[in-house]
């Protein structure tokens, strides 16, 4: 697809990853809808405007399946329409399975996984009729081979990455791809809260011996938007740290 034109909803898009991945899609042509539970600054989407796009913003709350239909609502109001979703919003909650109470580890589903299926069913109905669009997901290593501390966000993110190949088979035959990126670990505001012990223990274990930029996940996504011939795929952004044989 080419993504010039087209109109491209980040969920999660204030700060960090999501931000990152706006600002790409922007670069590259593409009109904005920047999304977060609060409202959205008028500094941000001046920013985006400046890139010579359309740019606005839509706020609410994913884990709401009411909520999210009325955001995609008002984006196809807005624009026209939402050709791109890019399901990026997601939390961290992060404690060892003993310490974890029921909804330590709810909130955690009810965002990351949930959301994903709210804001993908509803924006399907629209690219069903068009037979065109790209939903991209936000998966994650820690929900390909689990990680110490994380069982609620390792389980929302493998459920991520089934939600994912499951709508790829399911909208294949109308011209829709649904993929996802497992970042690994970037630096963001989660990762800055890691001890520089803990750092340097990490990154030995990454093949190119260095944490990720935002930049990184930004560029997958893009070209994931622009391949119509990739579909139901995970792409690893992570440095060589998970690797399929």
């Amino acid at each position: 697809m080419d993504v010039r034109g087209k109109n491209v909803f980040v969920t999660g898009s204030t700060r960090g990853i999501g931000e990152a991945i706006a600002i790409a899609f922007a670069k590259a042509g593409a009109n904005i809808v920047l999304n977060g539970r609060s409202a959205i600054s008028s500094e941000k989407l001046a920013e985006i405007s400046a890139l010579g796009v359309t740019c606005i913003g839509v706020s609410g709350d994913i884990s709401d399946f009411t909520k999210a239909g009325d955001m995609i609502r008002e984006a196809q109001e807005k624009l026209g329409s939402v050709d791109i979703l890019v399901n990026n919003a997601g939390i961290t909650n992060d404690k060892l399975l003993l310490r974890m109470d029921a909804e330590d580890f709810k909130k955690c589903l009810d965002i990351n996984l949930t959301g994903t299926f709210n804001m993908t069913q509803h924006v399907l109905k629209q690219m069903m009729k068009k037979r065109e669009g790209a939903i991209i997901n936000l998966a994650s290593v820690s929900g390909l081979i689990g990680n110490v501390g994380q069982a609620n966000y390792a389980a929302s993110k493998a459920g991520v990455v089934g939600l994912t190949k499951s709508v790829a088979r399911e909208v294949a035959t109308r011209g829709i791809t649904c993929n996802a990126i497992a970042p690994g670990f970037i630096a963001t505001d989660m990762t800055d809260v890691l001890s520089e012990k803990v750092k340097e223990q990490v990154t030995k274990q990454i093949p190119l011996q260095r944490f990720g930029n935002v930049e990184d996940i930004a560029k997958a996504a893009v070209f994931l938007a622009e391949n119509a011939y990739i579909t139901g795929q995970v792409i690893n952004v992570d440095g060589g740290l998970v690797m399929h044989g």
